[in-house]
């Protein structure tokens, strides 16, 4: 795990570089905290884990560095139903699950839906950049 961290890491910092972005000790410790996380927080939820250590990070800090982390490719945000954006630090292709009910957010690994081709009709709109599913439903722990 740790050395899967460590990799993020240098990849953030050289991919910083490369888009000519700061690497400011905010954006070092929202990426750190993102990278950790494996819930998928929203940028509120980061604020408050991270406003521990950095009673100076404003939500507004935190918002803008997510948007533009999002906008050079280094994160992504989860679509969901709820209006709160949620995030995860960009890595291998995967899908979510997602709990109507609590909002967990769980990933996994359809490799059928990775590698089948896409509707011809869908070629003919663009350029496509990334593909995922997003199931709804509700978890084991709510239906009980």
């Amino acid at each position: 795990m740790e050395h899967t961290f460590k990799q993020q890491l240098t990849a953030f910092e050289h991919a910083c570089r490369k888009a000519e972005l700061r690497l400011t000790p905010q954006r070092l410790e929202i990426f750190r905290e993102l990278a950790k996380a494996t819930d998928h927080p929203s940028a509120e939820t980061l604020h408050q884990r991270l406003v521990k250590g950095m009673p100076t990070l404003s939500l507004d800090t935190v918002y803008r560095t997510l948007g533009t982390f999002a906008s050079h490719g280094l994160i992504h945000k989860v679509q969901t139903v709820e209006s709160q954006a949620r995030f995860e630090v960009a890595q291998l292709l995967h899908h979510h699950l997602i709990c109507r009910d609590c909002k967990e957010i769980i990933d996994f690994h359809w490799q059928f839906m990775d590698e089948a081709a896409l509707p011809e009709e869908v070629h003919s709109w663009g350029r496509i950049e990334r593909k995922n599913v997003v199931v709804y439903g509700t978890c084991h722990k709510c239906l009980k």
